[in-house]
């Protein structure tokens, strides 16, 4: 596929891509939350199963060649809108779809909020790309507000 130039499509989400927006919504936790003890893994994999069904009809799919590769969801949050998650598998980052996705999102929504691991440093560059700000943090993570 050739850098920055990845065709992709969003459908709504399904019943059915439920067991896979729930591995990419544990898969971003487990590789970012540093320090989870034992006893917090059911207490993340409860909430993992509780919140997805709730907010199933929000998700939006990303789709390449027919395949599903990753996920966004956007989310009323106080003043504004919250980017709750955009996950892309591996052999599809860094071509351009997360920014393409980003740039139609900060279009659509204003002011836009979201939340990212202080580990995951490639994805808090891009967020700074688009305008966002660290606005609050916690131990692990960082509030941004465009």
């Amino acid at each position: 596929m050739n850098s920055k130039n990845c065709k992709y499509e969003l459908i709504n989400a399904k019943k059915e891509h439920i067991p896979k927006i729930k591995q990419y919504k544990l898969s971003t936790i487990f590789e970012y939350a540093v320090d989870i003890s034992e006893e917090e893994k059911p207490q993340i994999y409860n909430y993992v199963d509780n919140s997805i069904p709730k907010w199933q009809s929000k998700y939006q799919m990303i789709v390449v060649n027919n395949l599903v590769v990753g996920n966004v969801l956007v989310t009323p949050y106080e003043d504004g809108s919250l980017l709750d998650e955009i996950y892309i598998e591996e052999g599809y980052r860094n071509q351009g779809i997360g920014s393409s996705i980003l740039e139609n999102i900060v279009n659509q929504y204003s002011p836009l909020y979201l939340w990212v691991y202080k580990e995951n440093k490639k994805a808090i560059r891009l967020y700074e790309r688009f305008g966002f700000k660290i606005w609050k943090e916690t131990e692990t993570r960082f509030l941004m507000k465009r």
